[in-house]
C-alpha cells in the first residue's frame, strides 16, 4: 500500500478544521474519513499481482549508442490499472527515464518503452519492474514489483574502424593489385603485368619481356593462412585507467582493427585473453563472422586486480598455436611485471612464434615530463622521466630478445599495431 500526496493536503485540511472547532469528535469523523477514502482506493484499485510483463527489444548494442526496450504491460483483471511503473535497470545501463504513467483497461494492454544508453561495457541485466495502482479516489495505491528478466550485452564500440579502410588499401597493394616499390622475399609469385614507373627493377622478368614488346615485371602476393594470436592480458595492469577508460578497453580496440584487417588479409585470427585462466577465447571462426565474435567474446571480460600468470599465459599460447604464428601480446610494459614475470618464460615463445608486445601508454606522462613551472612541477617532470626511462629499457630489453614493441597512447595503438602487422607481412616475416 502506498498513500498518495492528495491524502496529506486532507489531512492538512482536517487538522485546519479541528483546530478551528476542536473537539475529539471532530478527530474521530476527520480520521474515519479519511480511512474511508483510503479503503475505497484500495478495494476499488487495479490488481499489481495479477498483472503480466513481456519484454522486446535488441539484445546487443554498442557502447554509447541508444536503443529501446519495450515492456508490454497485459491487465487481465477486472478493474482498470492505472498509476505509475518503474522499469529499474542498473546504472551502467544509463537509462535515461525509468518511470512512465500507465493507463490499462481491464482486459487490455499497454506498452511503455525505456531508452538506454549504455556507460559500461557487459551483460546489463534489467531490474524489477514496480507498479502503483491508484484508486478512483487518488487517495491510496497498491504497490507491487514483478521480475521481469532481459539482458543487453553491451559490446565494445571499436572507434578504430575508421582507420581500416586506408589499411586496407594498403593490403591491395600488398596483394599485387597495385604497383608498389619494395617486394617482400616471403612472398608467393602471382602473374606478369607490363612494367609501370615505380616498380622495383629486381621484379622485371626479362625472359618474359624478350617473348612480349614491353617490359613485364612480377607481381607478388603475400603467404596467406597464416595464423595470428591476438592475447589480451586481462590482470591488473589492464585496470589502470588512461583517461576515462581502463587500459583493457584500448587493448580491445587494437585487437578488433587487427582481427579486422588480418581477417581480411587470408590470414587465421585466434583471441585468447589471459591472466590466471582463460577468460575468452575465439578459435576456428571465420572471416565473415570473426568481429561479431570478437566483440562478444569482449563484452563481459573487466580487469583482473590480480598478477597475471605469465607462466601460464605462454603455456596456454603454445598449446593452442602448434605451427609458427604472429602472437601479438597486449599488456603492460611495466618493469615490475615483465621483469619477474614474462621474460624468465619470454625464450619458449619467441623460439616458436614471431612475437609484438603492444602496450598503451599514458599522455599524460609525457605531458608532466615536460612541466618546468615550478618546484611540484618539477618534481612531478623528474617522476615522468623516469616512468618514460624506465619503458625505454624495457623496450629495448625485449627488442634483444626478438620482440617487437608497439607502445603508443590508446587513439594511437589500434592504427600502430595494424601498421606493424601490415609491415611484417610485407616483409615476409609471419
Amino acid at each position: 500500500m502506498a498513500l498518495t500526496g492528495r491524502t496529506a493536503l486532507l489531512a492538512v485540511l482536517g487538522v485546519a478544521v479541528v483546530a478551528v472547532v476542536p473537539s475529539w469528535t471532530g478527530v474521530l469523523l476527520v480520521a474515519a474519513v479519511l480511512a474511508a477514502g483510503i479503503g475505497v482506493d484500495l478495494v476499488l484499485a487495479g490488481s499489481v499481482r495479477a498483472l503480466a510483463f513481456d519484454r522486446a527489444g535488441p539484445a546487443a548494442m554498442r557502447l554509447g549508442e541508444p536503443v529501446e526496450v519495450t515492456l508490454t504491460v497485459h491487465n487481465p483483471g477486472p478493474r482498470r490499472a492505472r498509476g505509475v511503473l518503474r522499469d529499474a535497470w542498473p546504472p551502467g545501463a544509463g537509462p535515461v527515464l525509468d518511470r512512465h504513467p500507465i493507463d490499462v483497461p481491464a482486459g487490455g494492454r499497454r506498452t511503455v518503452v525505456t531508452r538506454l544508453v549504455p556507460t559500461r561495457r557487459g551483460d546489463r541485466r534489467a531490474d524489477r519492474v514496480t507498479v502503483r495502482t491508484v484508486g478512483p479516489l487518488g487517495l491510496a495505491a497498491r504497490q507491487g514489483a514483478h521480475e521481469v528478466a532481459w539482458t543487453v550485452r553491451v559490446l565494445p564500440p571499436f572507434p578504430s574502424r575508421r582507420h581500416l579502410p586506408a589499411r586496407l588499401e594498403r593490403l591491395r597493394e600488398l596483394d599485387g593489385r597495385r604497383a608498389v616499390l619494395v617486394r617482400g622475399a616471403g612472398t608467393e609469385f602471382d602473374s606478369l603485368r607490363e612494367y609501370v614507373p615505380g616498380d622495383d627493377v629486381r621484379s622485371i622478368d626479362w625472359r618474359a619481356s624478350a617473348r612480349a614488346s614491353e617490359v613485364m615485371v612480377r607481381t607478388w602476393r603475400p603467404e596467406r593462412d597464416r595464423q595470428v594470436l591476438v592475447v589480451l592480458d586481462t590482470g591488473r595492469t589492464s585496470a589502470g585507467r588512461v583517461g576515462d577508460a581502463p587500459r583493457l578497453d584500448a587493448a580491445m580496440d587494437a585487437a578488433l582493427l587487427l582481427g579486422a584487417l588480418a581477417s581480411r588479409a587470408g590470414d587465421r585470427v585466434d583471441l585468447l585473453a589471459y591472466d590466471r585462466r582463460v577468460r575468452a577465447a575465439v578459435s576456428g571462426v571465420g572471416a565473415g563472422q570473426l568481429l561479431s565474435a570478437m566483440v562478444n567474446a569482449m563484452a563481459p571480460l573487466e580487469p583482473e586486480l590480480v598478477e597475471s600468470d605469465a607462466g601460464g599465459m605462454v603455456a596456454e599460447v603454445l598449446r593452442r598455436a602448434r605451427r609458427r604464428s604472429l602472437v601479438v601480446l597486449v599488456t603492460g610494459l611495466d618493469a615490475a611485471a615483465l621483469e619477474p614475470g614474462l621474460l624468465p618464460v619470454l625464450p619458449s615463445l619467441t623460439g616458436r612464434h614471431r612475437v609484438v608486445l603492444a602496450s598503451v601508454s599514458d599522455p599524460r606522462v609525457t605531458s608532466l615530463a615536460r612541466g618546468r613551472g615550478d618546484a611540484e612541477s618539477v618534481y612531478a617532470a623528474a617522476a615522468a622521466e623516469r616512468a618514460l626511462a624506465e619503458r625505454r629499457r624495457m623496450t629495448a630489453l625485449l627488442a634483444r630478445r626478438g620482440v617487437e614493441v608497439v607502445d603508443a597512447v590508446p587513439e594511437e595503438l589500434p592504427p600502430a599495431l595494424a601498421d606493424r602487422y601490415l609491415a611484417l607481412k610485407a616483409a615476409g616475416r609471419l
